[in-house]
């Protein structure tokens, strides 16, 4: 009988050891954040209304060493300015704006193939260029009117006038500038649709 009385008080030790135990441990928990073991889960912290969506990532080097011509003329590089995390209302600018009096030309930045004549609410009178490649898209937007002759799948050449500065589209007819945007192209090669890519580190190297 001493000797299952002896066994019962053991075992209630033991026990209380143990639920001591875990909840020292719980305690920890609670206090200092989730078990080293345990993978820890970022922040959902909501981004505000008016923010522009995340967008791309480095400029790839390949398009840095093209060393793209300025399509407007006359404009230097330090005359640009970074504009392509600029919010548009909802969205982001993805693009860079050069400022010109209506009616000067845009030349092509590159060599390369007249993908797309295009004309849309908000970029007006446009034009979609691949390059040599059909890697790149350069899209040249808002423009008076094109260069006489020019037609899709039409061959550029670097510097070739393929157009001029206007207002069409969404722009303010008081104020016309060159919006200029560069796209990765995905394998299916659409003019459309693409990765938005920085003009501004493509066309400041010098």
């Amino acid at each position: 009988m001493r000797t299952l009385v002896l066994a019962t008080a053991i075992v209630a030790l033991a026990l209380t050891r143990v639920i001591g135990t875990v909840a020292e441990h719980k305690g920890a928990e609670h206090k200092d954040g989730p078990h080293p073991s345990l993978p820890k889960i970022a922040s959902s912290k909501s981004a505000p209304a008016n923010a522009p969506s995340p967008r791309i990532g480095e400029v790839p080097d390949e398009l840095i060493a093209k060393r793209l011509t300025i399509p407007v003329p006359g404009v230097e590089a330090k005359d640009l300015t970074p504009q392509f995390f600029d919010a548009r209302g909802q969205r982001g600018h993805e693009a860079l704006d050069i400022m010109a009096p209506r009616g000067h030309p845009v030349v092509a930045v590159e060599d390369g193939t007249i993908a797309k004549l295009f004309t849309s609410a908000r970029g007006g009178l446009t034009i979609y260029q691949f390059d040599p490649t059909e890697k790149f898209a350069y899209y040249y937007a808002h423009l008076d009117h094109y260069q006489d002759g020019l037609a899709q799948g039409a061959k550029v050449r670097r510097g070739q006038t393929i157009g001029y500065v206007g207002s069409t589209g969404d722009a303010a007819q008081s104020n016309p500038h060159l919006h200029f945007a560069i796209f990765l192209l995905g394998p299916e090669k659409q003019w459309w649709k693409g990765e938005p890519l920085d003009p501004y580190p493509v066309l400041t190297v010098r």
